[in-house]
């Protein structure tokens, strides 16, 4: 259990790390009633994640991936392929990296994020959580790791659980700032927001191509 831990949670880094899921729980924290707001959006953002992890891991045991059979040799073509996806969004986002200076917009579903409320900040996580194609890919990874490891059902939940935990860390930070600064937290907030909102592309530009690289050293090692 040990070993499939340590597996897979350099994999849960790409989703821990991910600028967006972190400056949306920020811009919540200035809200109306942020600690609620940006706790519902951490619920959300965490059921998601463990829903894609969990049913992707009972597909892939479903399949029985054994290091001998054709299937397990199909998933590892599929995780080469994913790989070299990653490594190419990475390239393409370093490219169309913005100039020293411009300003990134942030993605259509962030207007009025501060006017949410905690039902739609609960939906917003949980769509984040599970929708990312990012973190499906990363998921699906992982998913191939738990399976073939055939662990317990009761290590699996285990191990799901701590993935789950350590890709909402990102989300978690901001929430913990403000319970432990209280008021002070506001200017330690703006300039997370501002350093995320600059160095967002160079950020997943390097995430996407080391997870590209491991993805794509997953699937040559499988096929």
């Amino acid at each position: 259990m040990r070993t499939v831990i340590g597996d897979i949670l350099p994999l849960a880094v790409v989703i821990t790390v991910s600028p967006i899921n972190i400056v949306a729980a920020i811009l919540l924290l200035f809200s109306r009633r942020p600690l609620l707001d940006a706790t519902c959006y951490l619920g959300g953002f965490l059921v998601g994640v463990a829903a894609v992890l969990g049913i992707l891991t009972v597909i892939a045991d479903a399949v029985h991936l054994d290091s001998d059979s054709q299937r397990s040799r199909g998933v590892s073509v599929l995780l080469l392929a994913l790989g070299i996806w990653l490594v190419a969004v990475a390239v393409r986002k370093f490219r169309s990296r913005p100039a020293p200076g411009e300003t990134v917009p942030p993605p259509k579903w962030m207007d009025g994020i501060t006017g949410f409320g905690p039902a739609k900040s609960l939906a917003a996580g949980l769509s984040v959580g599970a929708a990312n194609p990012k973190n499906i890919a990363v998921g699906l990874a992982s998913a191939v790791t738990i399976a073939a490891a055939g662990l317990a059902a009761g290590q699996t939940v285990g191990v799901i659980a701590v993935y789950t935990a350590f890709a909402s860390l990102g989300v978690a930070a901001p929430i913990i700032a403000v319970l432990v600064l209280g008021d002070r937290s506001d200017k330690v907030l703006r300039n997370w927001q501002a350093w995320l909102d600059h160095n967002n592309t160079a950020m997943m530009s390097v995430i996407y191509l080391v997870f590209g690289v491991i993805l794509v050293g997953k699937g040559l090692g499988g096929i």
